[in-house]
C-alpha cells in the first residue's frame, strides 16, 4: 500500500454503491476498538445537510459518519458541499460557508482552487486523528469529469492514499461493474486499487465463490469482503429520497403524506415517522395521487419560489385548502413554512432568477431572502399545548428572514429566549425552521398529538440510529477483513470507553 496507509478511500463503482454505509460501518469498527478514527469527504453533491459544532454546514451524511466515530460533526469532515438549485447550477459551500452560486463549466475550473480546500482539512484531520476514512462521490470512471477531480482518485492520487473498490450486487452486472471500472483506471489509479467489497447480497455465499475466484485472478486485487443485503437497515440518507417503509406499517393510524418538490432538501426531517409504528408515511412525486391524509407536511426547499410554482402546478394549493376544511394539520418546514405565509421576495436572486412570488396564505407572514445564511444548532420546547413543555432540538439552515403578525404564536419557544416560527390561529397550521423538529422523542409524540394520534408510541430516532450502527459494524466486522485494511491499528489494544468520553 501507498505510505499514507492511515488514510483509506472508499470508491464505488456508481453512486448509491454502498460508500456512505461502508464507510459508517468501518468507522465505527474502528472506533469501537479504541482508535482515533475520522471520516472525510472531499466534495459532496447533495441537498441533505447538517450544521456542525463551529457553526458550518456539511453533508448529512459526513454528521452521521462522525456519529459512528463518536465524534461531533466538523466543516474539515466535507470541506466542499455543492447544493443544486436547478438542473445546471449549485450553491458553493466551502469549509462550511456559502461562498457563492456557479454553473457547471465555470465549477469545473474552479476545481482547482476547491483541492486546495480540500488538501487543507485532510492534512487538520491527519493532525488530529490516527486514521481517516474517506468517502468518494459517484465513480471514479466518469470520464468526462477526471480532469481537475477532487473527489475521486483526484484526491487519492493528491493524498497517496489506497482505495477500496465497493460495488452493489443487488442492482446486478456486479463483476462487470468492478471490472470496467478497473479498466477505466489509468496504471497509477489501477495500483492504488488495494481490494474490492461487494455489497447487498442475498443467499448462500457459496454460490458466489466462483466469481470471487476469477474476480481474484482477473485483476491480481482480493475481495475484501461482501456484507450481506441487510434488510430494513436504517441510517441517514445522503441524498435520494428512500422510498421503502422502514418498518410494518399495518398497525399504522395517522396518514403523513410529504410533496416530493424537485429541490426537496433535507428529507431526512421525516425519519422518525418513517420509523414509526403508527405513522403511514407516504411520499409523493410529480404527477402522483393526492391521498387523504392527517397532516401534509411541506418539506425543505434549495428553491423555494420555484417549488412554490411547482406546489401550483401539480394542484396542491387547492388540495391543501381542501385538506385544511375537513379539519387536517398542515406543518411546513424552512421552505415549507416560507411557502405557508403570503409573500417571498428574492430580490438579490439568491436562489434563482430574481424577483417575487405569491405564497399559500395559510399563515400571516412573509420572506425575504438574504445573501446571508443562518447556520444553528438550537433546542427548545413546542408551543403547541397547554404544557409547553415537549423539547425539540435540531438545526437551523435558511437564507430567509420571515417577518408578520402571524409570528405572535410561535411553533418553538427557543433556550436563548428567543422564538421559532408560527402557528395559525385556528391551530391548524404549523410554520418552523427548526430542522429535526421530530427527531427528539417528546417533541415527536407532541407533533403527533396535535395531529390527532390520540396515544403516541415513543419512538427514539437517536437511540434507533445507534443501534443501527452497531448492527452495521458487526456486520463489516464479520464479513470484511478489517485487519488487512487497518493491521497497524486493529493489532494494537486501545480503551474504547476512553475514546467515546473523550480521554483518547
Amino acid at each position: 500500500m501507498p505510505s499514507s496507509a492511515h488514510t483509506l478511500m472508499v470508491q464505488g463503482t456508481t453512486s448509491d454503491a454502498g460508500k456512505s454505509i461502508l464507510v459508517a460501518g468501518l468507522a465505527r469498527v474502528l472506533a469501537n476498538k479504541g482508535v482515533r478514527v475520522a471520516p472525510f469527504k472531499p466534495q459532496n453533491m447533495a441537498l441533505n445537510s447538517a450544521v456542525t459544532e463551529d457553526g458550518g454546514e456539511i453533508g448529512r451524511a459526513q454528521a452521521l459518519q462522525a456519529q459512528a466515530c463518536y465524534l461531533k460533526p466538523h466543516t474539515h469532515m466535507n470541506p466542499i458541499l455543492l447544493k443544486p438549485s436547478s438542473d445546471t447550477g449549485a450553491q458553493v459551500i466551502v469549509h462550511g460557508k456559502a461562498l457563492f452560486h456557479m454553473d457547471a463549466v465555470k465549477y469545473h475550473d474552479y476545481k482547482k482552487v476547491a483541492m486546495d480546500a480540500v488538501m487543507e482539512s485532510h492534512q487538520y484531520l491527519q493532525r488530529q486523528y490516527q486514521v481517516i476514512v474517506v468517502e468518494g462521490a459517484g465513480s471514479p470512471a466518469e470520464i468526462n469529469l477526471r480532469a481537475n477531480d477532487i473527489a475521486n482518485m483526484g484526491f487519492a492520487e493528491k493524498a497517496d492514499c489506497p482505495v477500496l473498490l465497493v460495488a452493489d450486487i443487488d442492482r446486478g452486472g456486479v463483476f462487470a461493474h468492478l471490472v470496467g471500472t478497473l479498466e477505466l483506471l489509468s496504471e497509477s489509479e489501477k495500483n492504488r486499487v488495494c481490494g474490492f467489497v461487494i455489497n447487498k447480497f442475498r443467499g448462500d455465499i457459496a454460490l458466489l465463490q466462483p466469481g470471487l475466484d476469477w474476480l481474484e485472478e482477473r485483476t491480481g486485487k482480493p475481495v475484501i469482503g461482501v456484507l450481506p443485503y441487510l434488510p430494513g437497515l436504517h441510517l441517514d440518507a445522503e441524498d435520494a429520497v428512500a422510498a421503502e417503509q422502514i418498518v410494518d406499517h399495518t398497525q399504522a393510524i395517522l396518514k403523513v403524506v410529504v410533496p416530493v418538490f424537485s429541490r426537496i432538501s433535507n428529507h431526512t426531517d421525516f425519519d422518525a415517522l418513517r420509523l414509526h409504528p403508527q405513522v403511514d408515511l407516504q411520499y409523493v412525486g410529480p404527477d402522483g395521487d393526492k391521498p387523504a391524509a392527517d397532516l401534509i407536511i411541506l418539506p425543505g426547499s434549495k428553491n423555494v419560489r420555484k417549488d412554490m410554482q411547482w406546489l401550483r402546478d401539480q394542484g396542491w394549493d387547492h388540495a391543501i385548502e381542501k385538506h385544511l376544511r375537513y379539519g387536517g394539520k398542515v406543518i411546513g418546514i424552512c421552505g415549507g413554512f416560507q411557502m405557508l405565509g403570503s409573500e417571498i421576495h428574492d430580490i438579490e436572486g439568491i436562489e434563482d432568477v430574481a424577483g417575487s412570488s405569491l405564497g399559500l396564505g395559510f399563515l400571516n407572514v412573509s420572506t425575504r431572502l438574504e445573501s446571508h445564511k443562518q447556520l444553528s444548532l438550537v433546542k427548545g420546547t413546542l408551543n403547541i399545548n397547554s404544557q409547553n413543555n415537549a423539547q425539540v432540538q435540531g438545526y437551523e439552515i435558511h437564507c430567509g428572514v420571515t417577518e408578520g403578525a402571524g409570528l405572535t404564536i410561535p411553533a418553538v419557544n427557543l433556550s436563548d429566549g428567543s422564538s421559532d416560527g408560527a402557528i395559525s390561529d385556528d391551530n391548524q397550521v404549523l410554520g418552523t425552521y427548526l430542522h429535526g423538529v421530530f427527531e427528539h422523542p417528546d417533541g415527536c409524540t407532541a407533533l403527533l398529538k396535535w395531529a390527532g394520534l390520540e396515544s403516541p408510541q415513543i419512538v427514539d430516532q437517536g437511540q434507533i440510529r445507534e443501534a443501527q450502527l452497531e448492527r452495521l459494524a458487526k456486520e463489516v466486522e464479520k464479513n470484511l477483513d478489517c485487519n488487512q485494511l487497518f493491521p497497524a491499528y486493529l493489532d494494537q489494544s486501545y480503551s474504547p470507553e476512553a475514546l467515546k468520553n473523550g480521554k483518547n
